[in-house]
Parts: structure tokens; sequence; C-alpha cells
């Protein structure tokens, strides 16, 4: 179980968010709703251990992740606005570097199989400078079917995608939520999440966040 308590964040001066606190078990999904600006993608970082919050904790499995290290890590994957790959690797290459750099080993079977999937055939092996915007996208989301973690956390996933890559994205969070796992994200397109009724945080201007 993923718990934020008391959760404060601040950018230069000015106080994004305070006493922020929610839970999230397996099998559940928070939408994170707020405007440009209210501090979506800096609780994303900040639950993914890449910012320190000015107060507050965030407990996995009811220890601290600053404590944990690698092994909340391995629990987790993390996908922001930026793809993260290199323009000089193809597909293939790019996927399995990083699948090394989340923890798992993948062959270049499995790299081609989770590149198809994802909407990639024939241009697997392509450099990724001569990729569009939504097939680069599409090579950095093909690490949610290479990784077994139990949270994910998506920042606008379904960015630069067309309907096809919309509708097998949607499959897949759906597929991980049902069976277990814990997915964060933000996203302004109107997409089908879960079979149930996902958690709703809002982030406002003056830090008021309503579960």
């Amino acid at each position: 179980m993923l718990e934020v308590v008391e959760l404060e964040c601040m950018r230069g001066d000015r106080r994004l968010f305070t006493g922020l606190s929610f839970k999230l078990e397996p099998g559940e999904l928070l939408h994170l709703h707020g405007r440009n600006g209210s501090g979506k993608t800096t609780l994303m970082r900040t639950v993914c251990g890449l910012i320190r919050p000015s107060a507050g904790e965030i407990l996995w499995d009811g220890e601290g992740i600053w404590d944990q290290g690698d092994d909340f890590n391995r629990d987790l994957v993390y996908i922001g606005h930026k793809n993260g790959i290199k323009d000089d690797l193809n597909g293939i290459e790019n996927l399995r570097i990083c699948s090394v750099l989340d923890g798992v080993q993948i062959n270049e079977s499995q790299a081609w199989d989770a590149l198809e999937k994802m909407g990639l055939r024939g241009h697997e092996d392509l450099p990724a400078r001569v990729l569009s915007q939504g097939q680069k996208r599409r090579v950095t989301l093909a690490r949610l079917l290479t990784h077994d973690a139990k949270l994910w956390v998506l920042d606008e996933p379904f960015t630069a995608l067309d309907k096809a890559a919309v509708e097998f994205l949607q499959s897949v969070i759906r597929d991980h939520v049902a069976n277990g796992g814990m997915v964060i994200l933000t996203t302004h397109q109107e997409v089908n999440l879960t079979r149930g009724h996902p958690k709703q945080l809002q982030l406002g201007w003056k830090g008021e966040g309503d579960v």
C-alpha cells in the first residue's frame, strides 16, 4: 500500500500544497486533476522519491520510501512528460536499456514483442530520431509491458498517441489495476481507465487537495 501523510511541497518560495494525505491500495487508480502549475508533476515526482517534500511522509508498505532505496524502485515505474530515450538508438535498444535501469532483464525477443504490442511493428529497429512523437511515446510506454512493478506513476501518458494507441494503453492500465496493481496518473483526455470507479484528487492553486 502507498500512503501519503501530511505532504507539503514548495516551488521556490511558493507553496504548491500542504497537509496532503491519501492512500492507494492494490487494485486502485488515483486520477490527479488540477490546472497547470497546481503541482501535479511535482506530486508525482515526490511520490517517486525524485523530490524531497518540505514536510510529510510517503510510506510504501508502511516504511518510508527514502529508507527503502532500490526495494521501492523495483516496485515502481515512472513515466514523465519526457520520453527519456536516446535518438541515436532504435526502439529495441532503448527499451532494453530502460529495462536494465528499471532493474529488469529482457532479451531482444521480449523487446520486439513489447514494441509490436504497442503498435510499432515495422519501426522497432529504426533510430528514435526518425520516429514521430507518438512513436517515441510508444517506445517509452512499452516499459509497462516488460516490468511487473506494482505501482505505475504516469504523467500525461496519452500525449501524442493516436486513437488506437490510446485505446490499447487504456486496456493495459485497466488490466494492471484489475490484477491488483496501483496507478497514479494525470491526463487531460477523456479516457476509460478502470472497470470500477477511480479515486480522484484535485489540486488547487492554494494547495487544497481533496480525494
